[in-house]
């Protein structure tokens, strides 16, 4: 009786196990409606094996509140209102706007400045053999053309302030509790069990690792969209300045310090392997085909044709076996406040420095068509 009693424990316990959802934390620059980053969420929130524990906010692609705002109507209207969104840092740890403006007369211009952006365009235009060149352009006012990306703002606005909102204004609110605290609390209570998805810059993680120097050995990993080896593009944003990413490039100390924290585990999505993964039309035909409360989210705000870096890092933690190839590197940022200040950094085994930096896996390349089939269903409820 008591060996019967044992194995059915067993088989119970595996069985629970086998069900347990896995739990993550979103860090993400939720610029909105629609495009990447909002996407990005939605593949985590809609997937089936997933809990997501709460969503923080850092400024990034547009400003914190503004994103919170965005986030919080997303998550109203594809039911996921009660996932809780901590508001967190509005500005870089050391990079300021103002000192941006003087490195750029110094050291020329950066494509996408994010929240302190200026207008720049630039389309993904998909041909019949499924390539999607680069096409730059210049805004002409009211004339912005259907799948054309606005690369910034006409006119800056205060940090604070939250424009109307197509998609309405939310009725919920974020919580009290700032992104860095929410961040210890939750892996505290759900010790090496929690998965930190990071989409953005980086600096709510380094302030909750500075507040916590066991945060980052308590997760499961650290999944990032960040960095850039060597992408094969004309894209103008890289094709000259083929080490700049934009999250690491926003606030290069607080990326150094995740990079060099305690993690279980880094992956990081880059430049290289983000720009084969481009939003098709075919993709939002598809997505709006279905009924679900994400695909009438997606076919309403998602009008950006470009690519999907933030949607693929979620959907290669979803399935790792989407990215078909990695580089074992180690990873660091440039802090040295000259041309190449927030350029990625990486070194071999080999030729490491001798302290401080540690191994990440560079995601290099992917399934599209798996990722982009994995990606629509998820949304449409086919997955």
């Amino acid at each position: 009786m008591r060996r019967l009693f044992l194995t059915l424990l067993l088989v119970v316990g595996a069985g629970w196990c086998a069900g347990q959802r896995r739990l993550v934390l979103i860090d993400q620059d939720g610029s909105g409606p629609g495009g990447s980053n909002q996407m990005a969420m939605l593949a985590l929130l809609e997937a089936p094996d997933v809990e997501v524990l709460g969503i923080t906010m850092v400024t990034g692609d547009g400003w914190r509140d503004e994103e919170t705002a965005h986030t919080l109507r997303m998550l109203e209207l594809t039911g996921h209102a009660k996932v809780p969104v901590a508001r967190g840092a509005v500005f870089p740890l050391l990079r300021t706007e103002k000192e941006t403006r003087l490195e750029e007369a110094l050291d020329g211009k950066v494509a996408w400045l994010g929240a302190w952006g200026e207008v720049q365009t630039t389309t993904l235009t998909g041909t019949a053999d499924g390539s999607t060149p680069i096409v730059p352009g210049q805004i002409v006012p009211g004339q912005i053309v259907p799948g054309q990306i606005v690369l910034g703002q006409i006119k800056e606005r205060s940090p604070y302030a939250i424009p109307a909102m197509a998609e309405g204004m939310p009725k919920t609110q974020a919580i009290e509790e700032d992104a860095a605290h929410f961040l210890v609390r939750q892996v505290r209570a759900h010790p090496h069990a929690v998965t930190i998805y990071a989409a953005g810059p980086m600096t709510n993680i380094a302030l909750a690792i500075s507040i916590d120097p066991e945060f980052a050995a308590l997760t499961k990993g650290i999944v990032m969209m960040g960095g850039s080896l060597n992408p094969e593009t004309e894209d103008p944003e890289f094709a000259t300045s083929p080490r700049h990413e934009f999250n690491f490039w926003f606030d290069p100390e607080a990326a150094r310090i995740v990079l060099r924290a305690d993690w279980p585990r880094v992956d990081v999505t880059t430049v290289d392997v983000s720009i084969k993964a481009p939003f098709t039309q075919a993709m939002v035909n598809e997505i709006a085909k279905a009924g679900t409360p994400a695909a009438k989210y997606i076919a309403a705000w998602s009008q950006d044709r470009y690519y999907q870096w933030d949607e693929l890092a979620a959907c290669a933690w979803l399935d790792p076996t989407l990215i078909r190839k990695e580089k074992l590197v180690y990873m660091d940022v440039d802090v040295s406040h000259g041309p190449s200040y927030g350029d990625t950094l990486t070194w071999t085994e080999k030729f490491k420095p001798a302290t401080g930096v540690r191994l990440v896996h560079a995601q290099v390349d992917v399934d599209l068509a798996r990722f982009q089939n994995m990606f629509v269903g998820l949304m449409t409820g086919a997955q």
